[in-house]
């Protein structure tokens, strides 16, 4: 997911190393850290939570889409909402997380 590595650029030093250690234990078959399992999308599916400063960064990524691990969003934390992530972010990861499957799915063929 091309914009997902977008983000991730943008993010300061620090969170990017976290973010890059922490989906090279997933890609390890460890579990990292940081990492809690994002709700509501389906299992295998988990969220890297990395604080810096006062800002919170979220990186979601799925590990039981056959032998790959999918990025499926990252972003700043910025919801009005306390801890709840905003619904506009959720939808994309549910619509990236089912393209994931599908490309998946694609290879086997």
């Amino acid at each position: 997911m091309v914009d997902s590595l977008k983000q991730v650029k943008s993010f300061p030093d620090f969170v990017r190393r976290e973010i890059g250690s922490s989906l090279y234990d997933a890609q390890c078959g460890e579990k990292p850290h940081n990492a809690k399992p994002f709700k509501g999308i389906g299992g295998g599916v988990f969220e890297i939570v990395t604080r810096f400063d006062s800002d919170t960064y979220r990186t979601v990524y799925a590990l039981q889409i056959g032998n790959s691990i999918y990025v499926l969003h990252a972003f700043q934390k910025k919801s009005p909402k306390g801890i709840k992530t905003a619904q506009k972010d959720v939808d994309l990861i549910k619509k990236r997380y089912k393209q994931a499957v599908e490309k998946s799915k694609e290879k086997k063929q």
